[in-house]
């Protein structure tokens, strides 16, 4: 939709902005607002606030582009489950922006300076235009940004800094342009939203955020996974990628070793974007929903070796699907899984072996966390992480 759809679906009048550049940004960027049916009710207008029924109502305009450009990605799950969430908040009405001119991550070369550019341009003109176009109250980056010229509050989200505590297995480029930007985006927003106790530890003892400025709003159980009949103990699951920080080596080491202590071992299966080959190893590329829900029914557990994590969404969405967990003893994961997970020192392949063995073998031991993993992952709520977001937008509008 253009940007005459976007402002006559604007129930006052949006901030002055040059016309024909707003209609060529909305255009270039394809923006569209998120109707609900209850947000049809909005009418007057007053500054920094629609009100519907005597109640007001901020409008956030939220950048969904990387929910675009990395659509598997734990970053889209957010976005796609959050914005589902705040349609059931009464006082929200949300507005979707993305830059349809970015594309996915190039890897490096002329493809990865294009993206920047393409980022910069977005976030310094496009996006306050769009803003000012909209009528927002607040724009909301899901990741670490700072549009310059957006005269109004702004509010962003840290999802973890395992750049700056695994400096090694980050390229020095992107280390170095990632610290300097986000970090000076981190000072000049309103709210800082951070995902977990952990990320909101490093937030404030790595960049000097000050702890009145963090709003920790913590996920819900991952993506909405359709209901799967479960076949039995049939696999050993690892769900995601294979950066470095994911610790792939060491589970492949601990298949390796689980496989020459058993008579019969399990196959392991990788789901997503990880690819690696050798004797009892599958590979299942970027799984749909309901295909992924069958291979948690299926696994005698999901194994979560990540070095560091902000928050551990697998680890919760395997939770609540009823899948017990073994999990690298890292900070975020710790947060999340609560006494639910089986764990492990993130680069002892013999202690994940061990765990593989105790989980394929002991059917007690299974069903014992399968218990208390529902009953953690229920602590977790999109709803919750939605109010906690209210909270953040109300505190950028107070700054």
């Amino acid at each position: 939709m253009g940007a005459r759809a976007v402002l006559g679906a604007a129930r006052r009048p949006p901030a002055p902005v040059h016309a024909p550049f707003a209609a060529q940004g909305a255009r270039r960027a394809g923006i569209w607002r998120a109707a609900r049916a209850h947000d049809r009710g909005a009418t007057a207008a007053a500054p920094h606030a629609a009100r519907a029924g005597g109640a007001v109502r901020m409008r956030v305009l939220l950048d969904t582009t990387y929910a675009d450009r990395a659509p598997h990605s734990g970053t889209a799950v957010y976005l796609d489950r959050l914005i589902d969430a705040l349609g059931r908040v009464d006082r929200v009405e949300v507005v979707q922006a993305r830059n349809r001119r970015r594309r996915p991550p190039a890897g490096g070369g002329l493809g990865s300076v294009r993206n920047l550019l393409a980022d910069r341009l977005w976030t310094a003109v496009e996006l306050p235009a769009l803003a000012r176009a909209a009528g927002a109250d607040v724009i909301h980056h899901p990741l670490p940004a700072h549009a310059r010229r957006a005269r109004l509050a702004q509010v962003l989200t840290i999802h973890d800094l395992t750049f700056e505590r695994l400096p090694e297995c980050f390229d020095r480029a992107f280390r170095i342009y990632t610290h300097q930007t986000h970090r000076a985006a981190a000072s000049a927003a309103g709210a800082v939203i951070c995902v977990s106790e952990t990320t909101a530890a490093d937030a404030r003892a790595l960049w000097g955020v000050a702890a009145p400025r963090i709003v920790i709003a913590r996920h819900g159980p991952g993506q909405e996974l359709p209901a799967a009949r479960g076949t039995g103990a049939s696999h050993i699951l690892y769900v995601g990628d294979d950066h470095p920080r994911k610790n792939l080596c060491t589970l492949l080491g601990a298949y390796r070793r689980y496989r020459d202590g058993v008579a019969d071992p399990l196959p392991l299966v990788l789901a997503g974007s990880a690819t690696a080959y050798g004797p009892g190893i599958r590979v299942e590329r970027e799984p749909g929903a309901q295909r992924l829900a069958q291979l948690y029914a299926g696994a005698v557990a999901l194994v979560h070796p990540s070095l560091y994590e902000g928050f551990g969404l697998t680890a919760l969405e395997a939770m609540a699907a009823g899948t017990p967990v073994i999990a690298a003893s890292a900070p975020g994961l710790v947060e999340v899984c609560g006494d639910a997970a089986r764990y492990a020192d993130p680069r002892d392949e013999v202690a994940f072996a061990t765990a593989l063995r105790e989980l394929a073998g002991q059917p007690a031991l299974r069903r014992e966390l399968v218990q208390r993993g529902r009953a953690q992952a229920a602590r977790f709520s999109w709803d919750a992480s939605a109010r906690a977001h209210l909270e953040a937008y109300s505190l950028a509008l107070r700054a």
